[in-house]
């Protein structure tokens, strides 16, 4: 069950962004210390989830006047079940209500990263398409330390 989160979610969702976070350790990608669902989202409006408790969630944001996909994050006890895919696919149709585009960033060599929204209809979209709020995002993440691999900006017309 896809759905918009409500204020119970929120705090179940940090376990589930943390069990995601480690499915990169393999990879040599160990995420620093804190979580966005704790330091950036105290708003349920900006939150999709799957299942009740909450399984996964689509965390989105606004960056240079387009939807932005700040953060996708799937338990790893239910991964490879169309999870990801169909949060996804929630967050782009409720963009495409007023947008005309949806922006992310992401590693840019991880299978189920950058490779993955590819298959999805996301493009990689070059620094000189940046508008300023999504410069300074970027900027953002290398200063909390999120640059541990090569990151790209990706961007999906709709």
């Amino acid at each position: 069950m896809i759905r918009w989160a409500d204020n119970e979610d929120l705090e179940g969702l940090v376990e589930v962004e943390l069990a995601a976070d480690r499915t990169f350790a393999p990879l040599g990608i160990v995420f620093p210390p804190g979580t966005t669902m704790i330091e950036e989202c105290d708003d349920p409006g900006r939150v999709i989830v799957a299942g009740r408790p909450a399984v996964g969630f689509a965390l989105l944001g606004r960056v240079d006047g387009l939807p932005h996909l700040d953060q996708l994050a799937v338990h790893p006890d239910h991964h490879n079940q169309g999870i990801g895919t169909r949060l996804l696919d929630a967050v782009c149709d409720e963009a495409a209500t007023g947008a005309a585009a949806i922006t992310l960033t992401t590693f840019r060599d991880v299978p189920w990263n950058a490779p993955w929204y590819a298959r999805r209809g996301f493009a990689v979209l070059p620094p000189e398409k940046w508008g300023p709020e999504l410069r300074a995002l970027v900027e953002h993440e290398r200063a909390l330390g999120l640059e541990l691999a090569p990151r790209v900006v990706m961007r999906k017309d709709l």
